[in-house]
Formats: structure tokens, C-alpha cells, sequence
């Protein structure tokens, strides 16, 4: 591959590429649980993750450029070549079509470039702007875990997971696909693909497939020496599905020549305008959001929020979590507000010991609760029984708070924030719960004042 050169003064140095409809997904069965809506009823669960992310990538990257590209309609040039191309995915569910728009208007709202073309897939667009950025020197991460997606990592491209906050390169699509990049359209032919009906050859998948194309170099070398296979049903297969492996070859190799109407130029990340972003979040009562963005949005919002709470003991709200019913309200508020403080309590300071005893989650100041899960009467010294003796508070069995607990731990549009955070998360680890994203409030301190 040639060396490109050198960015133009014009360009922003690094572009990310953002997979829309991925976000939009991934932010809708993520969080249908809450069913948040607007006041007037309309479903934003999906606009709210989306959101969440936007401003999550847009804080943890230095990203010169920034897009989000979306998906135009169902119909594509892919449909031309074959009808049946995605033809067995079914509508999608009803509470996500009107926030398919919104997202477009969230985006918009946060002054990024919001990029689809009839005809085309999302996918298209990341391909022929990753070609052109690489083509003028400039660097590409593509925000996707769409294994489509992986046929464009190359040097200078590569793919970032936001859920699971992984980079994807070479290394990676080997692991996926057992062949490099360069391969993987070869393996996708032979194998096909359910989820977009793209048939491949029966009988072939992407071991075999890879395998195949590790020892004949590419598909259309292997289908001239089909009958060579000394495998028989395998043979006879390629032979009689050729053409429909090169078929699937043209429905799941991404085009990168689509011409683009928003140049690479135009691009480059600029801070939104404070009073659209501000009348957007109002409209779909994003209050969390709001106080979050604070002064970012041309007031104090976030420093109001802070020196609204109450001080201990007046007017706070503290309550011990006893049954499923009140932690699911605790769990849906920390989802609705995106972030919650987290503690645990334990049997030992000796994180590889310890028991997990309780949790404590806080939404805001003077608003937390207690979950009692690992208490006995004797270490309690709480409530009393008739002989005096101390006795264990009513509590939810750890398995079923744990399996409620671990969703929102790990959700991706909730910050977690905690002090000496690593011991809760090491405690909260051997109970399956990976917590991210976090803040740690005692790392922060050190960072600001070592």
C-alpha cells in the first residue's frame, strides 16, 4: 500500500467514524427496560443512550473530526443484485421508530454532522470516508463493533467497541475471522451471513471458510480449483454454489466510492450552539443531561444542581432496600440521571477475602439507599429480637440483587462514581459485575492535588 500524504491543512488530523444505527440498537435493548419517555409520551430510552455516548466518546477522545452516519432506508443497490438481501429482518419494534428521528435531531443538536444517502448503506459511507481520509494522511477509528465493518481495519484504520471500550484491529479480526482484513469479504462469501440472508455455500462456515481461503488465496482462485477439494459433499458444493458465493462476494463487500456530499473538510468537531443543545434536551426532559453539561450550556446547571442538595439529615432521603420492587426503582432513577455513586460493604479491607455484606447507591446529594445482602445477627447489632439478641435485617437474596445490580453496573450511558473504587470493583468482580464506565473520586483528587 502506498504512503499517503501528508493531511491537508484543511483536514482534521484524526476522524472517528460513528456507526449510527449500531448506537441506536445497542442504546435502545440496552435500556428498554426504563421505558423513559417524554411528557408527552413519546419513548427517548434509545435518544438518551445515544446521547449518553455521544458525550462519552466526545469527552474520552481528541477527535479533530467526528461524524455520525446513519442508515438511509431498507432499500439499497443490494436489493438490485439480490431481492432477497435482508429481506428476513423483521420491522423494528414499534417504540423505536419515532426515535430514529430524534437521534437524527440529537445529533444535529450536538453540532456533529449527521450523514446518510439513499441507496446506500451507513456502512458504504464509513468505507469511502475511511478511503479518502487514509488517501489525504489522516487517521481513522471507526466507532462500530459491526463485524462488516472489519474488512476496512487496515494502517491507519481501526475500529473502537464503545460498549466494550476495546480497540479492534488486525489482531482482533484474525481472532473474529481467522484471516486478516484483507480476507475477510473472501471468508464472508463462502460462509454467508443469517442475520442479512446473504446465502454463501451451503455446507461452509467461517472456519472452513477461512481455512479454504489460508490455502487458495482468494475466493475466485479456490472456485477455479473447486475440483480439486477432496472432500466430496464440499466440492460438489462449490462447484454448484459458485455463483452465489461470487453473488454474496458483491452484497457484503462495502463500496468505497460512494460520492460523499459532506467532504472531509467539514468534519472537523466544533462545540454546539448552548441554546439548541439546551432546547433539545429540554424537549425530551433530560434534566440529568442538563445539570451535567452545567456551564456548557451558558449557565451554571450542573453547579445549581450541586448546591440544591440538601445538607445530612434535612430533607435528604435515605431508605434500606429490603425487596426487588424498591432496588428496580433505584436501579431505573440511577439509568434516568446516568450516573450513581456506588460503595460496597464488606467482611474485611482485604479485597481478596472479603464477603460482600451490602451496597450503597446515591443518585444525588441526600438521595441514596442501603441494600443489605450478606448480614447475620451477630454483625449486625441493629434491631433486636425478644431475648435481646442482635438479628439480621430483611434482605434480598445476594444471587437475585446481584443479577438485578449487574445491568446497570455495566451499563455504558451511566457513569459510576466511587472512592478507592478499584477495592468495590474488585469485591463486586467476583460476583460476575464488570463495573464501567467509573470515576474515582480519591484518583481524581490525587491527580488534582498530588
Amino acid at each position: 500500500m502506498s504512503t499517503p500524504k501528508k493531511a491537508a491543512p484543511n483536514h482534521p488530523h484524526h476522524i472517528y467514524l460513528i456507526d449510527g444505527s449500531g448506537y441506536i440498537f445497542r442504546a435502545f435493548f440496552a435500556l428498554s427496560r426504563t421505558g423513559m419517555k417524554r411528557p408527552d409520551g413519546t419513548p427517548t430510552y434509545a435518544v438518551y443512550g445515544f446521547v449518553n455516548m455521544v458525550m462519552k466518546l466526545l469527552a474520552d477522545t481528541e477527535a479533530e473530526g467526528m461524524a455520525v452516519i446513519f442508515d438511509a432506508g431498507r432499500e439499497t443497490f443490494r436489493n438490485e443484485i439480490y431481492p432477497e438481501y435482508k429481506a428476513n429482518r423483521p420491522e423494528p419494534p414499534e417504540e423505536l421508530i419515532p426515535q430514529f428521528g430524534l437521534v437524527r435531531e440529537a445529533t444535529r443538536a450536538f453540532n456533529l454532522p449527521c450523514i446518510e444517502m439513499p441507496g446506500y448503506e451507513a456502512d458504504d459511507l464509513i468505507a469511502t470516508y475511511a478511503k479518502e481520509a487514509r488517501a489525504a494522511g489522516l487517521e481513522v477509528t471507526i466507532v462500530s463493533s459491526d463485524k462488516d465493518l472489519m474488512q476496512l481495519v487496515r494502517d491507519g484504520v481501526a475500529m473502537f467497541d464503545p460498549l466494550k471500550n476495546i480497540q479492534i484491529g488486525p489482531k482482533e479480526v484474525v481472532e473474529k475471522f481467522g484471516v486478516g482484513p484483507d480476507k475477510v469479504v473472501d471468508v464472508q462469501s463462502l460462509a454467508g451471513d443469517s442475520t442479512d440472508n446473504v446465502p454463501g455455500v451451503p455446507g461452509i462456515g467461517v472456519k472452513t471458510a477461512a481455512q479454504l481461503i489460508e490455502e487458495y488465496g482468494d475466493l475466485e482462485n479456490l472456485l477455479s480449483h473447486a475440483g480439486e477439494i477432496k472432500q466430496t459433499k464440499r466440492r460438489e458444493n462449490l462447484i454448484e454454489f459458485a455463483e452465489q458465493a461470487r453473488i454474496s462476494r458483491r452484497l457484503v463487500q462495502l463500496k468505497d466510492d460512494v460520492p460523499l456530499e459532506v467532504g472531509l473538510e467539514d468534519l472537523h468537531v466544533r462545540p454546539p450552539d448552548p441554546t439548541v443543545l439546551r432546547a433539545f434536551l429540554e424537549e425530551q426532559a433530560f434534566q440529568s443531561v442538563i445539570a451535567r453539561l452545567g456551564d456548557k450550556l451558558g449557565d451554571a446547571g450542573g453547579t445549581a444542581a450541586a448546591e440544591a442538595a440538601p445538607p445530612p439529615g434535612k430533607g435528604a432521603e435515605y431508605e434500606l432496600v429490603q425487596d426487588m420492587k424498591a432496588l428496580k426503582r433505584w436501579i431505573d432513577g440511577a439509568v434516568e440521571e446516568g450516573v450513581v455513586a456506588v460503595d460496597t460493604e464488606t467482611t474485611s479491607l482485604d479485597a481478596l477475602q472479603a464477603d460482600l455484606v451490602g451496597v450503597s447507591l446515591a443518585q444525588a446529594g441526600g438521595k441514596a439507599c442501603y441494600i443489605p445482602l450478606g448480614h447475620t445477627g451477630e454483625a449486625t447489632g441493629g434491631e433486636l429480637d425478644l431475648a435481646g439478641a442482635a438479628k439480621a435485617p430483611k434482605q434480598i437474596p445476594l444471587k437475585d440483587a446481584v443479577k438485578a445490580l449487574k445491568p446497570l453496573l455495566e451499563d455504558p450511558s451511566v457513569l459510576k462514581i466511587g472512592q478507592n473504587l478499584k477495592y468495590d470493583m474488585l469485591i463486586l468482580g467476583r460476583h460476575g459485575i464488570e463495573v464501567a464506565p467509573f470515576d474515582d473520586t480519591m484518583l481524581l483528587s490525587y491527580v488534582l492535588d498530588g
